[in-house]
């Protein structure tokens, strides 16, 4: 597992945010009403609670920064230089001193604030400390804006970092640009580092993994380095040569002899002369790459020599690899691991901590007790019972049965137990790699079955459904006899379809069945309208288009006779009545008259009879009176036509559920309340908060100036 990690770092917020988050954390944080009659002490002590809340919380923050943050001069090394080179050590310290110096500068504004305000002789200078305190703790984060810019920038790419270990088992991979040294990584880990062909396509640190011997193994991959001095390298570089200078690793100088890297091979071997200093203490193999292109024993004699001699002179060792077909990958793998593993037995062999082990281990080596020679002893019996056949075999030739085992390509055909080729028994793991590996061979475990007789162990095993067994009734040549049903199945269907062709389709149902089938399509027609009815309560009356225009008194539209009169006509319908009767009632609109009872369907001698009625009703009074009847009796009954339009209740109590008048007056109460919700008025849930009055405040003589209240 690495040692740093860097992702767990939290977010760095810019300068104005952090006075938004602390401010907004104040108020939510800290009590906001003072009421009239608090005593001086508790004001003084409600502002000095919140200026001291606000420098709690930036001080978690701003300490929150520092801790997240690596000191240089505690980590590895490695991670001290690279940062050094990626951030520039002095800005970065300098910005966290910023931040430290700003936590102090919080602090002391916080401790002095405190003391003038523990002084305040009224709520209002109280008020005024308070607000110079938080706006001077915040003009101080707000001077942080620089700071905390570069150090979320710096934050972003640690976080970018791989995770690197840099004291486990490391193999590190350098050499010019574009020679082979981040195929091979993708050859020998997971990891999918981007190859082009051009040069410095590797512009960081990229770290995979691999297993040898049960072991995990770091694999790093680096930059290409370019032959120049140390003052004239970039950060990219300067990334592998920090590598090379900390990790205690096994290195891989890679020389591409083909030179299709745009390098040759004397300016490859100056690379290697000039970082030869970092190779100290390292274990180094130069790889020579890429010999499907020119091979190594090919390859003119100078050059050649030019290779050797650098492996001469670092007293290390030369091997040839090809990434696109793969030779030697795997040797120079291993050969990598293998010296880098000896070094680190070595090491903590010659160390210390060693003798305090070797002192508590103790290792004896057998002694003869004498000269004489004892060779291996087999009971007399058991030589009888090998020669009868009764324990092994006759030959004495290891035997390997049959019985079983599923066979095999070498076995297939074979009974009984069988010669094995070699003196060791080979196991069921062994029969399985040799016939396909797991899920294509398994073995029989039948042959461990403890049955009454033995014999029954290899017998299919009967399936019991019902308490009968399917093998009773299954048919040898029910395969046969399906395929021939179906041939004949096949044959009907085409002879049907050629005596249909033509012809309509003709129902199987006869008339009352067809009656049923219409009557429910009719039902669930009608079901189907009644749920779009129902869903169409909810929605307005009129378009939301014409909603609220005037109609046009010009156009009759479909209230038109003759239109009335096609439509119905059209539907079935007799409208001859109907339309009688709309100009009876737009004749009486006219003359200004009662509705009479020709609008129940009555003749007009009924109408003329009721009038006759009511004339000889007001022959024995005045004029006056008979006038104020008529009134009387018109607006009654206009009255009760809008009664009867509207959907208001019934004035008799029983009709409605309510038989008595103290219920009605409850259900008028309820409806009331009832409607405070959506009118506006105040409800049980209101939070109501009353005016606090203090007995001191309202009692006693009220001069001018006396009943001031803060």
């Amino acid at each position: 597992m690495p040692v740093y990690n860097f992702k767990k770092m939290a977010p760095v917020p810019a300068a104005p945010d952090l006075v938004d988050i602390v401010l907004m954390r104040t108020q939510r944080k800290t009590p906001t009403v003072i009421h009239p009659g608090y005593k001086i002490t508790r004001i003084r002590s409600f502002y000095m609670r919140k200026i001291k809340f606000t420098q709690q919380t930036i001080s978690e923050r701003l300490s929150q920064i520092l801790t997240d943050f690596p000191r240089l001069n505690d980590i590895h090394p490695f991670y001290a230089d690279l940062c050094n080179t990626l951030y520039d050590k002095d800005h970065y310290k300098l910005a966290l001193g910023q931040i430290n110096t700003a936590r102090a500068l919080v602090d002391s504004i916080a401790r002095d604030m405190i003391r003038m305000v523990k002084y305040g002789d009224s709520a209002y200078r109280c008020k005024c400390l308070k607000r110079a305190a938080l706006g001077r703790m915040c003009t101080v984060l707000k001077r942080q804006k620089a700071s905390l810019a570069y150090l979320e920038e710096v934050r972003k790419h640690l976080s970018r970092l791989p995770a690197l270990d840099p004291n486990t088992r490391t193999l590190l991979m350098c050499g010019l640009p574009n020679v082979g040294k981040s195929s091979f990584m993708n050859k020998i880990t997971r990891g999918n580092v981007d190859v082009q062909p051009y040069a410095f396509t590797t512009k960081s640190l990229f770290v995979g993994h691999c297993d040898y011997r049960y072991l995990r193994w770091q694999v790093i991959d680096t930059p290409g380095i370019l032959d120049h001095s140390l003052e004239e390298r970039n950060t990219i570089e300067m990334q592998a040569i920090i590598a090379l200078a900390h990790l205690t690793c096994s290195v891989l100088y890679f020389v591409d002899i083909s030179e299709q890297c745009g390098y040759t091979i004397d300016q490859q071997c100056s690379l290697f002369r000039s970082i030869k200093p970092l190779f100290a203490n390292k274990q180094l193999i130069i790889v020579v790459n890429k010999v499907d292109q020119q091979p190594w024993e090919s390859l003119e004699s100078d050059k050649k020599e030019m290779v050797k001699s650098l492996a001469d002179d670092a007293n290390c060792s030369i091997m040839t690899m090809s990434n696109l077909s793969e030779h030697g990958v795997s040797d120079v793998k291993a050969a990598a691991c293998d010296k880098l593993l000896e070094t680190r037995v070595e090491t903590r062999v010659s160390g210390k901590k060693v003798e305090g082990v070797m002192n508590r281990l103790q290792v004896f080596q057998p002694a003869p007790r004498d000269d004489v020679q004892r060779k291996a002893h087999i009971p007399d019996s058991v030589k009888q019972a090998q020669a009868e056949g009764r324990v092994g075999s006759a030959d004495h030739k290891p035997k390997r049965t049959m019985s079983g085992y599923a066979p095999t390509k070498e076995t297939s055909g074979q009974n009984g137990d069988v010669d094995m080729d070699n003196a060791v028994r080979k196991t069921a793991r062994d029969l399985m790699w040799e016939n396909g590996g797991p899920g294509v061979w398994a073995p029989d475990y039948r042959e461990q079955y403890d049955l009454k007789d033995p014999e029954w162990r290899f017998d299919a095993i009967p399936e019991i459904i019902n308490g009968k067994n399917i093998a009773d009734f299954v048919d040898p040549d029910i395969e046969k006899k399906l395929a021939e049903l179906e041939v004949e199945e096949d044959q009907l269907l085409s002879e049907l379809e050629a005596a249909r062709m033509g012809e309509d389709a003709e129902s199987d149902l006869d008339s009352e069945e067809e009656a049923a089938v219409e009557a429910i399509r009719s039902k669930k027609k009608l079901i189907k309208q009644r749920k779009q009815t129902d869903r169409s309560e909810n929605k307005p009356v009129l378009p939301r288009e014409i909603r609220g225009r005037r109609l046009n008194p010009l156009n009759t539209g479909a209230r038109d006779s003759k239109t009335i009169k096609k439509t119905m006509d059209e539907l079935g319908v007799d409208s001859s009545r109907m339309l009688e009767r709309g100009r009876q009632m737009e004749r009486g609109r006219e003359r200004k008259r009662a509705r009479s009872r020709t609008r129940d369907g009555n003749d007009d001698d009924g109408k003329d009879g009721g009038a006759d009625d009511i004339d000889m009703d007001d022959a024995d009074m005045s004029k006056k009176q008979a006038k104020k009847k008529r009134r009387e009796k018109s607006q009654a009954a206009s009255r009760d036509i809008s009664v009867a339009r509207s959907h208001s209740r019934p004035r008799d109590p029983s009709k409605s559920g309510l038989f008595t008048d103290d219920a009605v007056k409850m259900a008028k109460k309820l409806d009331k309340q009832g409607q405070k919700g959506w009118v506006g008025g105040a409800g049980e849930g209101d939070n109501r908060k009353a005016v606090h009055l203090v007995k001191w405040m309202n009692t006693g003589k009220k001069r001018n100036g006396t009943h001031y209240c803060r």
